[in-house]
């Protein structure tokens, strides 16, 4: 309450101060009465723990402007209270709009040189509007003439404004426990007293400008209620036309400055808040207030921290604030009447003062961030020669601009290799490997990511051009990939094309199902044309393992390579591993030996087996799978005729650490550690040769591994 009920009175005073000084205390009233509505509703509506919500600045700076708008269009000055209740009635329904709707992701998405130069013309403009009041000028003076006019001074007020600015700046450094406003409005009411014992008509509150002055209730409370509702009925659309721009802008306004309080407040107090519940909250909150009579508000930061700082850690604190302005108003109205207009001016002053994002114009100094300072001072502008609405308009224009120069700036380009830095998980034998790393550079993989669309495909493709005119086969892999539209689709066309007069083409892999934009890429390709759902055009494979294996086996039948039956079963000479071994050595392992059978999908083994064996494959395909939680399991590599597998257990006898699964009916041999060490301690150079065949075969497996991750990690 200490920080709430200052602030809430200024507010305001500031607005109905706008449509006439002789409301200045009726606005003080109005603000009281949103500060305790506030407090009362919005801690068990929105449930935010240790959020203090009251009127705040911007909705001052909103409704004072519409304020000012209306008198200046002649609007009689007995309906404009009832328009500005209409404003905050509107703006209310909207936020609990916002969290029904799930605004509360949006929300927090606006870009923050927008929300800085939205909150620095509202500070701008509070400044502006205060000085006036400062220093005392009549009504109709403009700031301009006034500052050239000291004679129009009122130098009591302007005295008690500074010490009430100079007593909050400085409290900071003497003590916390006691907020600064509190403070420098106590500095500013001594200060008045001091010079009424100089100057006694100043301690006369009838018709005395320089405070607030009495502060009256017309009606009761319920008849203030009944009044307030009854109103809405006599709404026309005129009436609606006048404030709906008004309405929307403080709801978005109010909603941004809640939401950055409570993420202020989550990191202190290391605790998560609902947004879209919050926003309904404050907007059931704020409804509360229009039926009470008050001012619309939103979760306020200097209230906030002081609160937490005090201790305050539950919702309930909220609550508590609101009851003690329920006293306030019961019981201090007198006193509160005396209040001085010129330390409400400093108080408000020392607000936009903070509100101002000075550290802005530090985004000079770099010309990278030069255009994040342009679109504060665009906004700043605006918002104070055209007016917030204008601002709000401004603000999401440059929003958009500043999307579009990020997804510009960035490149959607995550990671490209070619065949010779990456393979697919099938492993080769060495002649296939050989092959590949001679003719690796026909195929090229590109990882994207992000928002393929007009303003990063050209990017794209000038990363791209130079692989068109020396490769067969480009892989885009898409996983990664937010949306896509029809320019990224023509793009996909003409790459296709060119790679197509090569003698190769364009692949997709990895089309993710569901996106947060809710768009499937292969629908959307489907329309557009550049795929078709007989295969025809560019062909798309679901995983990217199976692309690259596509690519591996184009490039090895290039080279002449001859894949070989299903009905060939490999005789021992004739697995990689033992190929150069001679006759003997073969009959020695020959009574090592036992030839298995599996049929498809039958395990070979499994995770967590006991086992020595290694596995020779002479015909068919062994896939090497990882059991995950969940019942899935990951691919890790896929072994076929000629090669071998279970390598590790056979050296080190320990528990498999993958299943090892028949993908295709398979004829195996199998040598086990225990018969070999038999005849290994018969011929030693026997086990010489074959752990140096395996330790071999192993290392190029662990290079190639290298390789990939090296490409995997290039930053």
């Amino acid at each position: 309450m200490l920080v709430a009920l200052p602030s809430s009175i200024a507010f305001g005073v500031l607005v109905f101060s706008a449509i006439s000084p002789e409301m200045v205390g009726q606005g003080a009233l109005v603000g009281m009465i949103g500060a305790a509505a506030l407090g009362l509703v919005a801690p068990f509506a929105g449930g935010t723990p240790a959020l203090i919500t009251a009127p705040c600045a911007p909705a001052a700076a909103i409704l004072s402007g519409l304020a000012i708008t209306l008198v200046s269009a002649g609007v009689e000055l007995e309906r404009i209270p009832g328009l500005l209740a209409l404003t905050a009635l509107l703006s209310a329904l909207l936020q609990v709009l916002y969290g029904l709707l799930k605004g509360g992701q949006l929300i927090k998405y606006i870009p923050y040189p927008v929300v800085s130069g939205y909150l620095s013309g509202v500070g701008l403009i509070i400044a502006l509007g205060q000085l006036p009041k400062l220093l005392g000028l009549p009504k109709d003076t403009g700031l301009l003439h006034g500052l050239r006019s000291p004679e129009l001074w009122q130098w009591p007020g302007i005295i008690v404004g500074i010490v009430t600015i100079t007593v909050m700046l400085l409290a900071q450094r003497v003590t916390r426990k006691v907020p600064a406003a509190i403070l420098g409005l106590m500095g500013g009411i001594f200060c008045y007293l001091i010079l009424g014992l100089f100057n006694p008509s100043l301690l006369t509150i009838e018709a005395n400008p320089l405070v607030i002055g009495p502060i009256r209730s017309t009606a009761s409370f319920l008849q203030t209620i009944s009044d307030r509702f009854g109103s809405m009925l006599d709404i026309q659309m005129d009436d609606l036309r006048l404030v709906i721009y008004s309405a929307m802008a403080l709801s978005v306004l109010l909603s941004i400055d809640t939401l950055k309080t409570c993420v202020v407040l989550g990191a202190l107090t290391r605790s998560r808040h609902n947004s879209n519940r919050e926003l309904f909250g404050q907007g059931v909150a704020n409804l509360a207030s229009f039926g009470a009579g008050g001012m619309p508000g939103a979760g306020t930061m200097g209230p906030t921290l002081v609160n937490v700082t005090s201790g305050g850690r539950r919702s309930q604190s909220g609550f508590i604030e609101g009851i003690f302005v329920i006293l306030a108003i019961l019981f201090l109205a007198p006193l509160i009447a005396w209040v001085p207009i010129g330390s409400l001016a400093g108080i408000l002053l020392v607000v936009a003062f903070r509100m101002f994002d000075w550290q802005a114009f530090g985004l000079l100094k770099h010309a990278e961030t030069r255009l994040d300072f342009v679109v504060i001072a665009a906004v700043v502008i605006v918002a104070e020669t055209v007016g917030l609405i204008s601002a709000s308009a401004t603000g999401i224009g440059l929003a958009i601009l500043l999307f579009i120069r990020d997804q510009i700036r960035g490149s959607v380009l995550r990671r490209r290799a070619t065949l010779k830095e990456i393979s697919s998980k099938t492993h080769r034998l060495e002649s296939e490997r050989a092959i590949l790393q001679e003719n690796g550079d026909d195929a090229a993989v590109y990882e994207l990511q992000g928002n393929l669309f007009f303003g990063t495909t050209d990017n794209l493709f000038m990363e791209i051009e130079p692989d068109l005119k020396t490769r067969k086969w480009l892989l885009l892999d898409m996983r990664r990939v937010q949306s896509m539209d029809y320019t990224a689709a023509h793009l996909f066309t003409q790459i296709h094309d060119q790679l197509k007069e090569h003698g190769g083409g364009l692949l997709f892999s990895g089309m993710p199902s569901s996106l947060p934009s809710r768009q499937d890429l292969y629908r959307y390709m489907l329309r557009v044309g550049l795929v078709s759902e007989d295969g025809g055009g560019i062909r798309i494979f679901e995983i990217r393992d199976d692309a690259l294996e596509w690519m591996e086996t184009h490039i090895l039948e290039a080279a002449g390579w001859v894949k070989g039956t299903e009905e060939d079963a490999l005789d021992l000479k004739q697995i990689e591993l033992l190929r150069e071994f001679d006759d003997r050595v073969l009959d020695e392992l020959r009574q090592c030996v036992h030839e298995r059978s599996v049929r498809a999908d039958e395990l070979v083994f499994r995770h967590g087996d006991k086992g020595d064996e290694i596995f020779l494959v002479r015909r068919g395909i062994v896939r090497i799978l990882l059991p995950l939680k969940g019942g899935k399991r990951h691919h890790l590599a896929t072994f076929g005729r000629g090669d071998f597998f279970g390598e590790m257990a056979f050296l080190d006898r320990g528990r498999r650490s993958a299943d090892a699964e028949a993908r295709t009916d398979c004829e195996l041999y199998v040598l086990s550690r225990k018969e070999f060490n038999t005849h290994v301690y018969k011929d030693a150079v026997l086990g010489v040769r074959v752990f140096a065949r395996i330790a071999r075969a192993v290392s190029l497996h662990i290079r190639q591994t290298d390789t990939e991750l090296r490409a995997l990690e290039d930053r």
